[in-house]
């Protein structure tokens, strides 16, 4: 039987009844009162007990659906997610942004190869040692010059890619098309010095740093979706964070 959880709404508060809900439900999960695998109340019943409307709930479920907390899944219902991906970072897409800032994204596949042998890269994917995996070396620029190398791992399942569609779409795209949602990651992110491939690569001067970003990727089920190592030019690529206070 799903918990029922206490959830105080503010109706006088400018944060919307949606977020109020979603926020608290959220930390119910992430400091463990709710743990994975456990049923998640209906949106029937926690609308009719918090006095809310079914439409304010249901956007609460899709807002801790989208962040990865919990999963839908058809003939069981509503339930907390694995683990592993709870989290809050968002999944920007690089060439996404560009397209969204009016910018015209370019790219140039520098290395494909669907036999690359790291084991500790293996193990961040779930795979085991000795896998041969798919790495994808990527140079994005726009028109007025180079943005970042882009280096992902993927597992063998996504060997038949093709440079073609790696050139002409964002990662992300290629893999949203076979129905795989990127939908949680751990994300690490640094200032560092480029290498010296990446200095050229970057047209970048020896003393410029670089924003590092280093990224596993997970479904909403929890599955390994891709592990990525980027480095963006530090004048070309900034990223922003939206805070809600708790």
């Amino acid at each position: 039987m799903a918990q029922q959880l206490p959830v105080q709404i503010d109706r006088n508060s400018p944060v919307p009844l949606y977020h109020q809900v979603a926020e608290q439900l959220a930390e119910a999960i992430d400091t463990g009162v709710l743990k994975p695998g456990d049923a998640f109340e209906n949106e029937l019943s926690m609308a009719e007990r918090l006095n809310l409307s079914r439409p304010t709930v249901r956007r609460a479920i899709i807002e801790l659906v989208s962040r990865g907390l919990l999963v839908r899944r058809r003939g069981i219902g509503t339930t907390v997610a694995n683990e592993v991906v709870h989290r809050r970072y968002g999944l920007p897409s690089l060439y996404d942004d560009l397209k969204r800032e009016g910018q015209n994204p370019h790219t140039e596949v520098l290395q494909f190869s669907t036999s690359y042998f790291d084991d500790q890269i293996a193990d961040q994917l779930g795979l085991p040692p000795g896998t041969p995996l798919v790495y994808v070396e990527r140079l994005r620029t726009v028109d007025e010059g180079p943005v970042a190398v882009l280096r992902n791992w993927l597992s063998p399942d996504w060997a038949d890619l093709e440079i073609e569609e790696l050139a002409t779409y964002g990662l992300y795209t290629l893999i949203r098309a076979r129905n795989i949602v990127p939908a949680v990651g751990y994300q690490h992110i640094s200032a560092r010095h480029p290498t010296e491939a990446e200095q050229k690569l970057l047209k970048m001067d020896p003393t410029d740093p670089v924003l590092a970003m280093s990224r596993r990727a997970y479904d909403p089920s929890g599955h390994p979706v891709e592990y990525g190592d980027h480095c963006y030019r530090w004048d070309r690529y900034s990223i922003d964070i939206t805070a809600y206070s708790s």
